[in-house]
């Protein structure tokens, strides 16, 4: 519910607006009081939020997970080729449940649409998969018969979005020739990870999560995470909360 409040703007600004209030009533209490104690006990507030500015990529868009109605072309590849994702950022997968579901592959299962033995499996018609590993990451329909008719996706993961812009043109340099998802290959692309012991070249499965994102989108850009970007104003409103504490604090 918070999350679909704060996509929107209007809502998001109001929110912040009323935290900024809450912070400057603090710092009148701090500054009456010279209990300090209170603005390091804000302080580490501030450091449990995390920063960040991640989005939900909906998988298939408007159509969701499913079948292409052209089997000789992957629309998924090629939505994922125009999409950029980064470390934080998750996938939505939207299909009817207990008619389909995700599979969490190695590539070369990938390539033959091998179902027999996936990292992770999900059914529940709303799949939420947080992307926390850079390098490829290969999803397949349970269906063998839908994934040979190439309800299937690569998704090449690049860097964390809370990088410094430095970090990021670094990343991005590096990561220039992988830009774009393969097409299936056996086993010799190159694993971003070590693997489980039982298997090869490949990234553990990433974090899930069943709750819905907040908006679905088949552009380019897909939504914001509105609580991220919250979060984002409010660490930014208490740093500044802070700096003028420490300031205020020498004329006490």
């Amino acid at each position: 519910m918070m999350a679909q409040l704060l996509s929107y703007p209007l809502a998001s600004t109001f929110l912040a607006f009323l935290a900024t209030i809450n912070l400057l009533s603090m710092a009148t209490f701090i500054l009456r009081s010279n209990k300090l104690v209170h603005a390091l006990s804000l302080f580490c507030l501030m450091l449990m939020i995390q920063k960040g500015d991640a989005y939900d990529f909906i998988v298939g868009g408007q159509k969701g997970w499913s079948v292409p109605s052209d089997s000789n072309i992957n629309p998924f590849n090629q939505w994922a080729e125009k999409s950029r994702f980064q470390i934080g950022d998750s996938l939505v997968f939207n299909y009817q449940s207990g008619q389909d579901s995700v599979l969490y592959v190695k590539s070369e299962d990938y390539a033959s649409c091998n179902t027999a033995s996936p990292y992770a499996k999900f059914s529940d018609g709303h799949t939420l998969i947080k992307l926390n590993q850079s390098g490829p990451h290969f999803f397949i329909s349970g269906n063998k018969d839908n994934c040979l008719k190439n309800e299937k996706v690569t998704v090449i993961v690049l860097s964390d979005r809370s990088n410094s812009s430095s970090n990021n043109s670094s990343n991005n340099n590096n990561s220039s020739n992988n830009a774009s998802p393969p097409s299936p290959q056996s086993s010799s692309s190159s694993p971003p990870s070590p693997a489980p012991a039982n298997q090869d070249g490949q990234s553990p499965p990433p974090d899930t999560n069943q709750t819905p994102s907040p908006t679905t989108s088949d552009k380019g850009h897909p939504p914001r995470n509105g609580a991220a970007s919250f979060c984002v104003s409010l660490a930014g409103s208490v740093g500044t909360f802070m700096a003028s504490v420490l300031i205020l604090s020498k004329y006490i």
